[in-house]
């Protein structure tokens, strides 16, 4: 999949990439509690990356990747 940008009430809060729909579902479930901390009736949607989350989200790959970490090791960042 492509870099999706996790929302928390329509804010921008984490860039993703998961493996498949599936892995993006599992994330959200599972990450529930940590994602809606500040806002525990909060709303969680996603969509796919804008350039300047996308341009983030490679930054931050290209440095996991120069330290010798895996694809599949990295799966994403904050967006703040």
């Amino acid at each position: 999949m492509l870099p999706t940008t996790i929302l928390v009430n329509e804010i921008p809060r984490y860039v993703v990439r998961p493996t498949d729909m599936k892995a993006l579902n599992r994330f959200i479930r599972n990450g529930k509690t940590y994602l809606l901390a500040d806002e525990p009736e909060g709303k969680i949607t996603h969509r796919h990356a804008d350039d300047l989350e996308l341009a983030k989200w490679k930054n931050a790959f290209a440095l996991h990747k120069a330290w010798g970490g895996d694809d599949e090791a990295f799966f994403g960042v904050p967006s703040g």
